[in-house]
């Protein structure tokens, strides 16, 4: 018999056969462009080719205070020429290193904060057309300021400025669009969804 959560929707693994694959870009960071010519499982079709983004996922933080106030970065962003609203997060690009550990790592290196709480809200695909790429969102909570240690913000992050937001006006910028950083907005909606979170 089907449980009622097996019963409602779900996404599901499943690969279809590939021919081809020819890498467009690869170099020693952690990202990668390839083109693979694929088929449907039936072979009914001549091969078609898609560009794949390989991407190691990424670990984001919906870091809290006692106030609700919401820990939030300005930074730069060159492919979009914008300056965004974000929160912290960074890429799975140490082997074994599970998502939690990562969003403990770059709540520390980006704003000098380790949590005592941790749940794990969603884990979404960014852009499933074309990227590889998993975020895995936390709310962390009980927040004790340690410093960054000996780690050094560089490039656009030595631009990057941090404060405090309270969670109903970041919820509000959200559903009103001023904020567009797709992290930032799936966190919100989880977080308030989830009645984790008041706006």
């Amino acid at each position: 018999m089907t449980s009622p959560e097996e019963s409602l929707p779900h996404d599901e693994p499943r690969g279809w056969p590939v021919v081809r694959s020819e890498d467009l870009h690869r170099d020693g960071w952690v990202v990668a462009l390839r083109q693979d010519w694929i088929t449907d499982p039936e072979g009914r079709e001549e091969p078609f080719r898609r560009l794949v983004l390989e991407h190691p996922g990424a670990a984001v933080v919906l870091a809290v205070d006692e106030q609700d106030r919401v820990l939030c970065l300005w930074q730069y962003r060159h492919a979009a020429a914008r300056r965004f609203v974000e929160i912290p997060a960074g890429l799975l690009d140490q082997p074994g290193e599970e998502p939690e550990q990562v969003a403990r790592r770059e709540l520390v290196e980006e704003a000098g904060y380790e949590a005592e709480d941790w749940t794990h809200l969603v884990s979404t695909y960014s852009s499933p057309g074309i990227s590889s790429e998993v975020a895995h969102i936390y709310l962390a909570r009980g927040l004790t300021h340690v410093g960054r240690g000996d780690f050094v913000l560089a490039h656009e992050e030595a631009e990057m400025e941090t404060g405090w937001v309270p969670f109903p006006d970041l919820y509000a910028a959200v559903l009103g669009g001023r904020v567009q950083d797709a992290p930032v907005v799936i966190a919100v909606l989880a977080a308030a969804a989830r009645g984790l979170m008041s706006p």
